[in-house]
């Protein structure tokens, strides 16, 4: 078993919209980044990469890069599911605490849930999304950006891999 843990984090600007989760949600304001700037995902991806030994996400889609201008996370989520797929590894579990002020996330978390689950081919079930504020303190609690932190658990399955 390999444990694995990310940690993401974005300004929220004016003249973006929000994804989270792979979700668009509306709101006032959407994350700044290179991709579409989902700090959910991103937060999986390196959780993931983590414990499969592969680095991180800047190593595999560097934000100087144009090929990931403006791209899907859910579509880095699906290259870093062949990465784990490539070295034999089945995912356990998945459990993400996303920090925000705004807006509230509990309308959208079955759908995140599933549009995380359909990319990396496991259940729902195996996925679990939390949402809480940082109490007004720091950027985010003044509403300047969100972060999101994830632990995954993988296991080497050379049989099971779809």
């Amino acid at each position: 078993m390999r444990v694995g843990f990310g940690y993401d984090v974005h300004h929220l600007i004016l003249g973006r919209k929000l994804i989270l989760g792979g979700e668009i949600i509306s709101y006032e304001k959407g994350l700044d980044g290179h991709s579409d700037a989902d700090v959910l995902i991103h937060s999986i991806i390196d959780a993931l990469l983590g414990a499969a030994g592969e680095g991180d996400i800047g190593q595999h889609f560097p934000d100087n890069d144009e090929r990931y201008k403006d791209i899907s996370s859910l579509k880095l989520l699906r290259k870093t599911y062949e990465i784990l797929k490539e070295k034999k590894f089945a995912i356990n579990n998945i459990d993400i605490s996303v920090v925000l002020e705004e807006p509230l996330l509990t309308p959208f978390i079955i759908k995140m849930k599933n549009n995380i689950a359909k990319v990396l081919k496991i259940s729902s079930r195996r996925i679990n999304i939390k949402a809480t504020t940082n109490e007004k303190m720091g950027f985010i609690g003044r509403k300047e950006g969100i972060a999101s932190y994830c632990v995954v658990s993988l296991t080497y399955a050379p049989r099971n891999m779809k």
